[in-house]
């Protein structure tokens, strides 16, 4: 029997990352507030699956922040604060300047053209105000960025500061904010110094391109 060519398998996940990547986008999206009791054998049910996945689910979800276990009383989705948005961006703003400081020495014609079709589609989102997609392009825009600096760990801290960040966003929102045409300029300049290769430039930018939305988001809540 001949085998379709454009066959695409899909992805197998075990019990406990299905329980986590459930649990986590809830979390995120605010479908389980802040500070709520989670109960194991609810979302074991909840999920169609047994409670030893939802358990180790919990432990990684601790490790990531966004939950606090309690042995033999309760596990609570974490609690967040206004000023907490004035740690996480700075911190994620110096490693993504990083990043870019990196990117800019071994950037390949290829991925600046990418670079350049992620912002058009970003800012087309932004024209035709459409939020969710704006923010999901914004992320691959950065994240390409991060991914071409080849730092483990930045990509690291990077994933797990942005899952909060996006938590923020939808918790105290309760929808992405729209991205600006400022930012679309902004993810021009970065783009236009990593093809003259200015460690420098790219990563003041890319910094620039973190801190101002930061005070934008600040002034909303």
């Amino acid at each position: 029997m001949p085998v379709p060519k454009n066959f695409s398998t899909p992805i197998r996940m075990s019990a406990k990352e299905q329980a986590l990547s459930q649990i986590q986008r809830w979390i995120i999206e605010g479908t389980l507030q802040p500070g709520e009791k989670l109960i194991d054998a609810e979302l074991a049910e909840s999920l169609s699956l047994s409670r030893t996945p939802i358990r180790e689910a919990f432990q990684l979800l601790e490790m990531q922040g966004l939950v606090s276990m309690y042995p033999g009383k309760e596990t609570k989705v974490t609690s967040i604060e206004k000023d907490d948005i004035l740690k996480m961006y700075p911190t994620l703003a110096a490693l993504h300047a990083l990043a870019a400081e990196y990117a800019a020495k071994v950037i390949l014609p290829a991925q600046i053209e990418t670079l350049k079709e992620l912002n058009a589609q970003f800012a087309k989102a932004i024209e035709n105000g459409q939020p969710y997609q704006a923010m999901e392009l914004d992320e691959q825009f950065h994240n390409l960025i991060v991914e071409v600096s080849d730092n483990a760990y930045v990509a690291s801290f990077s994933a797990s500061l942005q899952i909060h960040i996006r938590r923020f966003k939808y918790v105290f929102l309760k929808q992405p904010v729209s991205g600006t045409l400022v930012s679309v300029e902004e993810h021009a300049s970065i783009i236009i110094a990593l093809e003259k290769q200015d460690a420098e430039a790219a990563s003041a930018t890319m910094k620039q391109n973190l801190i101002r939305p930061m005070h934008e988001l600040y002034s909303l809540i």
